[in-house]
């Protein structure tokens, strides 16, 4: 088995888990935000619909330069066109993994801004930690914000409060 087949395995286990949370976010709230520290709920479910997508900026090119970068967010107005980004993103992300040989996860990615680089990491470690410990980490803030919003929770790992009668 290829290092991209554990990674696909890896993709299509968590997508399944944020699918089904962003399908309850309602977009009707999305300027909502828990604390004024904190990302609006629209922001941060795009955000979440979007990760996967880095799959191919880490595999695709040897670095991510912010001082280069021109990034701009469009929120979806609807958890269809949220739950329909994912989708996107899960599809394009799977492709490029099943075009990436081993040798392609051992090559070096840089993380900058100009000169300032922020971390140097071979391909696999940043799909593991900058992507997809990344999407985790946003989607299980998006349940707490769905919390806050009386919203029931699917579960991820595992059943959740809103699922069993515990």
């Amino acid at each position: 088995m290829g290092m991209n087949e554990v990674f696909i395995a890896e993709l299509q286990q968590e997508a399944a888990a944020t699918r089904k949370l962003l399908e309850r976010v309602p977009m009707d709230k999305a300027d909502w935000t828990p604390h004024a520290k904190s990302m609006k709920l629209g922001n941060l479910a795009h955000h979440v619909s979007e990760l996967l997508g880095w799959t191919m900026v880490t595999l695709d090119q040897d670095e991510l330069d912010f001082a280069k970068w021109e990034y701009k967010p469009v929120v979806p107005k609807t958890t269809e066109e949220l739950v329909k980004n994912f989708d996107e993103q899960v599809a394009k992300a799977t492709e490029c993994l099943k075009k990436a040989d081993d040798a392609k996860f051992m090559e070096n990615w840089t993380m900058r801004q100009g000169e300032k680089i922020f971390f140097t990491l071979p391909k696999a470690a940043v799909l593991r930690s900058f992507v997809f410990n990344h999407e985790v980490h946003h989607r299980a803030q998006l349940g707490v914000y769905l919390r806050l919003l009386d919203i029931p929770l699917p579960s991820s790992y595992g059943p959740t409060a809103d699922e069993t009668n515990m």
